[in-house]
């Protein structure tokens, strides 16, 4: 007697991340039904146990969890491409942008990089921004999976433009305050809304953007309310420079002193952490996100990722920024995070393609707390799952032995492309390419309206004078 499903996957190269490594089954099968996997195996016991309402062949694909990308910030993919190649990339590429990305633009944005991180296996998207209205209401409409963090910070309206590097930026109580209150709001509105699939973690920006006691307060509400804190740490030389004038204290200590090093803390970048700082960090029993392609671009350095899992400390992966690092593609993340640290430590052992296709998904899954849900493909976990499809002729040949060659092709090959079909709690939302819910020439008319607004705007402010890359603009280089 067989068991109805709603969807069978079948003859799939599957892998399960089950265990330590990445739990491969050839001829492997997946049954899901309703928005949960049923069960996971081989393609013989599952075709013989259940009887779907779609079958589908999978045939020479990959199935995996569905990608996670933990650290996002996806309405500056209104303006892709505006601060590379400069140093002081913040306030001398992105802080001029900043001050004319009004809510049109912002969704704009939201839309188009959610668009591209779903055709590129995404599930889970770790977006953080102004909790501006209609922002969540884009991942609900689009039927993803969201962890949204509502950014708070105290920087008064205009942000960085203008300030001068080197000196105290002002912060502002009122500011803060009612950021703060902003948060609280949306969480209350959207934490577990939309079947569960959106999930909510508090943004304090960064330690350098918030007083000592806004950031106190914040921790606070998250300590209540059971969120994790989502916040940038040590994510640049500015940073630094601004806790040693207002705290005398590198930003690590400072978190430790004020009690925000746990397991609730997730670290973004730590960019100018030092090994030691880093391994503090790790032992504590926070977790860390690397945005290897937006710190490459934007800063030039290797963060410390790989000494924060020796030190047991897991890590997920995340695209940041479009406006510095210019795609929000997982693919591409998992590749620049392999080749950057082999490159760092001068050896090609380090972070192998199999460990980085567990930080994209397992590892990833509980480094921002939902391991438990989703990250693997086990019964009763969230049937978020991607095919990929390995007969593209840059993941080509398919080989099984002496060596197994899909998860380096997968890694160093891949470019997000190749992906098949993308199913989000139960949900089929790509197919051959085709995404189910988004108008995608819509989306893209509005972007290519909005960001030429933008520009505009920018154009006439003065403050865009001091814009590093207008030189060379001049000089005929861009």
């Amino acid at each position: 007697m067989t068991e109805p499903v709603d969807t069978l996957f079948v003859h799939a190269h599957l892998f399960t991340m089950e265990g330590n490594g990445v739990g491969y089954q050839p001829d492997g099968a997946v049954a899901v039904r309703g928005n949960r996997i049923v069960d996971a195996g081989s393609t013989a016991a599952l075709a013989a146990r259940y009887d779907p309402a779609e079958r589908i062949d999978a045939t020479n694909h990959a199935l995996l969890p569905g990608l996670i990308d933990a650290h996002m910030h996806t309405p500056w993919a209104v303006v892709r491409g505006v601060a590379q190649d400069v140093a002081h990339w913040m306030q001398k590429g992105l802080a001029p942008y900043a001050r004319h990305l009004h809510r049109d633009a912002a969704l704009a944005g939201t839309w188009l990089a959610l668009l591209e991180a779903l055709k590129a296996g995404t599930t889970t998207l770790g977006d953080y921004a102004t909790p501006i209205e209609g922002w969540a209401d884009i991942f609900a409409a689009a039927g993803v999976r969201a962890v949204l963090t509502p950014t708070i910070n105290a920087l008064p309206p205009g942000g960085m433009a203008g300030w001068s590097v080197g000196d105290l930026y002002p912060l502002s109580d009122e500011v803060g305050e009612r950021s703060i209150r902003d948060a609280v709001a949306f969480a209350a509105e959207w934490h577990g809304a939309a079947d569960g699939r959106i999930t909510v973690m508090y943004g304090p920006q960064g330690a350098d953007m918030l007083t000592l006691e806004q950031l106190r307060h914040v921790k606070r509400l998250a300590a209540s309310e059971g969120l994790m804190l989502h916040m940038h740490v040590a994510q640049g030389d500015r940073e630094i420079d601004q806790m040693l004038k207002r705290y005398g204290k590198r930003t690590p200590a400072f978190l430790e002193q004020i009690g925000y090093l746990d397991e609730q803390l997730l670290a973004v970048h730590l960019t100018e952490a030092t090994e030691d700082e880093t391994v503090a960090i790790a032992y504590s029993g926070a977790h860390m996100v690397l945005c290897s392609g937006s710190i490459g671009i934007i800063d030039g350095i290797v963060p410390p990722a790989a000494e924060f899992r020796t030190a047991g400390g897991p890590v997920a992966l995340g695209s940041d920024q479009a406006a510095g690092n210019n795609c929000h593609n997982i693919f591409n993340e998992m590749k620049l995070t392999a080749l950057f640290n082999k490159i760092k430590f001068r050896d090609p052992t380090v972070m192998p393609a199999w460990e980085v296709l567990r930080m994209a998904t397992i590892e990833g899954a509980r480094a921002i707390g939902l391991g438990d849900e989703i990250g693997s493909i086990e019964a009763g976990k969230k049937a978020d799952l991607i095919l990929v499809d390995l007969s593209a002729p840059n993941l080509m040949p398919i080989l099984a032995e002496p060596i197994r060659n899909i998860v380096p092709n997968l890694v160093y090959g891949a470019t997000g492309r190749e992906v098949a079909l993308v199913m989000v709690d139960g949900r089929i939302l790509v197919r051959g390419g085709q995404v189910a819910a988004i108008d995608e020439a819509a989306v893209r008319a509005e972007v290519q309206e909005r960001a030429e607004e933008v520009a505009a705007a920018v154009k006439r402010d003065p403050v865009h004078l001091d814009m590093a890359l207008l030189q060379p603009m001049r000089d005929g280089y861009l």
